[in-house]
């Protein structure tokens, strides 16, 4: 296993954020539908010519995007169960780091979503007797070292 879990981990939660603010859309749009009308030059009934008032419901178009709806619902579903996944497997990735201090700034900064900035001030309120304070350089730092130090997974192992 190697730092991809997490960076797949952190795209799969954009992705769910994208498909959800989609299916917001959508259901605004099937919401404001209204009746539409026009007007047309005809014979009415009477038999006298002239324009016509046509007024209806647009339900083709109400019926396209509930069934576009339905799928980005059942999309979501599948998005979601993957993501359960990949937060098992990058609990384990985290896990196996043998630093605690490291492993801490991988769940705030990974599985948390924070920035750079708000895991160092999450650290300096875990460690406030620490002699040099967390930065958003140092931690930063501290994650790439890592990286950059840790022999990763042959593929044919993972």
């Amino acid at each position: 296993m190697d730092k991809s879990v997490l960076i797949e981990y952190v795209d799969m939660i954009e992705e769910i954020k994208e498909i959800r603010r989609r299916i917001r859309k959508l259901e605004d749009e099937i919401t404001n539908i209204t009746v539409v009308s026009d007007t047309v030059k005809g014979t009415r009934k009477d038999g006298t010519i002239g324009p016509i008032k046509i007024t209806g419901y647009p339900f083709p178009l109400e019926n396209r995007k509930k069934a576009l709806l339905s799928r980005y619902r059942r999309k979501l579903e599948e998005r979601e169960e993957e993501l359960l996944e990949l937060t098992i497997k990058a609990e384990e990735y985290i896990e196996s780091i043998p630093k605690s201090e490291l492993r801490i700034m991988f769940r705030f900064y990974f599985l948390d979503g924070k920035t750079y900035v708000k895991t160092a001030m999450e650290m300096n309120v875990l460690f406030p007797d620490r002699h040099i304070k967390y930065t958003e350089d140092n931690v930063k730092k501290k994650i790439q070292r890592f990286f950059k130090n840790v022999p990763q997974c042959p593929e044919e192992k993972c």
